[in-house]
């Protein structure tokens, strides 16, 4: 048949962006950027921290106007002003920071604002909670609508507020990063509805920098790097788009460089940290919480050891408890050959322990402050005179050490965290560490919320502070990560170690295998 022929033909497309720019003082975050999205499809856009993603979304959405280009919607110039008239226009936006309101029920928050009301002008609370159970119904939710959101998990809100974007009419629904605080069963689930929602003919925009997820999920791809356009990609004969291919238009290099293992790396030294017997106290404020059971561990100066396991295994609670964050029962922690008893945080840091937490935005950055307080604030007293007062020449030449070394992309160091990506974030963290010339640093989850170019970053990094002889400790739900960064492998279930294996000789299997582990030797059920 001719490609010509009306019948082979791509539907109109509901969306069409063409030649978009936008620039901020002098800065071009956007520069001529073309895309379409169709009805019924599931768009990815993809690229790095700082490709231009965010902007793009704000104009979409109706936060920003563009500074050139014209976009057209339904066939109409599409130019919101706002949030609020782009979703009357049909186009919400469901950002990873959720908008719901906790202490509403989800029918008031799918209404809110428009609830439906009786004659005399008051809400019809039976009506609306009719046409909630209708719309929950189509995302896969069979929760009673009265049901408070502060109750759901945080994968049942995420439906919650796909659902409010169907009760607006939606034609489209640009979903920014909204699996990245999901369990992988929920990430599935929503994968499904995505799914069921395409093939009722809503079109989706997917925001990701999980890759497995969009190759699997996406009809096609849209890849910025550096504001500017970078490539399509769309399914060939029925197959998810090449994870290889998308990651070389996002970077501009083959994915093999991203994940290559160093093979220069030297022998690690004599036992840096030894923990014999540890267990921790259960929280009776968190019943349910993970305690370790008898954790015996060595870490070596100049060695990364990867800490592998499923969530709830006890990684993080590892972590806490050398740390001096949870309480200990029994067993010993030595450092350098000398018993260590650390209490507080304070006490490890003092001892020459850094942790680098998993959740960067609650436990590791202060959003509001510019970078330079973030970065000085682990060592204050380094920057400090004799009568407490900051010497800030002190403190800048410190940062601007690291981030050179580090390759910080900033602006200047007084602009807010809050402001860099998340890959540069990590790095501000890091470069907080190494101020402190640690003798032990435990990163957990070293790239959560990091995109792929600036994981292959942040790996180098932990490398070269090996180099220097730190003892590094690497917290990784991804295996590809702990196999790629560590030297050795430890693997964890339930507050018990299960195994240990060099990363030369450590595929995925095995260490899943090792992972299903109850204990040494036994398998979970």
């Amino acid at each position: 048949m001719s490609s010509n022929d009306p019948s082979m033909k791509a539907p109109e497309a509901l969306l069409v962006v063409d030649g978009v720019t936008k620039r901020f003082a002098g800065v071009t975050a956007l520069d001529y950027v073309s895309l379409e999205v169709r009805s019924g499809e599931i768009l990815g856009l993809m690229g790095e921290n700082g490709a231009g993603k965010s902007t793009l979304l704000k104009i979409l959405s109706g936060v920003q106007p563009p500074t050139g280009g014209s976009i057209v919607f339904d066939g109409q110039d599409y130019r919101p002003a706002s949030p609020d008239e782009a979703k009357r226009l049909g186009v919400v936006t469901i950002y990873q920071e959720l908008s719901l309101i906790p202490t509403l029920s989800v029918a008031e928050n799918i209404f809110v604002g428009r609830a439906p009301t009786g004659p005399l002008g008051l809400v019809n609370w039976r009506r609306m909670e009719r046409e909630a159970r209708e719309i929950i119904a189509r995302v896969g939710l069979t929760l009673d609508p009265r049901t408070p959101v502060s109750s759901l998990s945080v994968a049942e809100q995420q439906l919650v507020e796909i659902a409010r974007a169907l009760s607006l009419d939606s034609r489209l629904i640009i979903m920014d990063e909204p699996t990245s605080a999901l369990t992988e069963s929920e990430v599935q689930t929503l994968l499904s509805i995505m799914d069921r929602l395409r093939s009722d003919g809503v079109a989706i925009m997917f925001v990701t920098h999980r890759l497995e997820e969009a190759s699997s999920i996406c009809d096609r791809m849209t890849v910025l790097r550096d504001g500017k356009l970078a490539g399509h990609l769309k399914r060939e004969n029925g197959m998810p788009i090449a994870i290889s291919g998308i990651i070389e238009r996002m970077v501009g290099r083959e994915a093999s460089e991203l994940y290559a293992r160093s093979t220069e790396r030297p022998e690690a030294g004599q036992v840096r940290l030894s923990i014999r017997g540890l267990r921790t106290v259960r929280d009776p404020e968190a019943p349910h919480a993970i305690v370790l059971e008898g954790v015996d561990l060595d870490l070596r100066a100049g060695e990364i050891l990867g800490v592998a396991g499923l969530v709830g295994s006890g990684r993080t609670e590892l972590a806490r408890a050398i740390f001096g964050a949870d309480r200990i029962a029994a067993g010993t922690i030595t450092l350098d050959g000398k018993t260590i008893d650390p209490r507080t945080p304070a006490d490890a840091i003092a001892l020459g322990i850094g942790l680098v937490p998993e959740d960067r935005k609650h436990q590791a950055i202060f959003a509001e402050l510019g970078i330079l307080n973030n970065f000085s604030v682990a060592a204050l007293s380094s920057y400090s005179n004799r009568l407490g007062f900051m010497q800030e020449r002190k403190e800048r030449d410190a940062l601007e050490i690291y981030r050179k070394m580090l390759s910080i992309r900033m602006a200047a160091p007084e602009q807010a965290i809050e402001g860099l990506s998340g890959g540069n974030q990590q790095k501000v963290i890091l470069a907080r560490w190494l101020a402190r010339d640690p003798k032990i640093l435990i990163v957990d989850e070293p790239t959560r919320g990091v995109d792929v170019g600036a994981k292959a970053e942040v790996h180098q990094i932990l490398v070269q502070l090996a180099a220097r002889g730190i003892a590094v400790m690497v917290i990784s739900s991804e295996l590809p990560e702990v196999i790629a960064v560590s030297d050795r492998i430890v693997t964890m279930r339930r507050g018990r170690i299960t195994g240990e294996m060099p990363a030369l000789e450590a595929n995925e299997e095995k260490l899943m295998a090792l992972m299903a582990l109850d204990r040494q030797g036994g398998i979970a059920a």
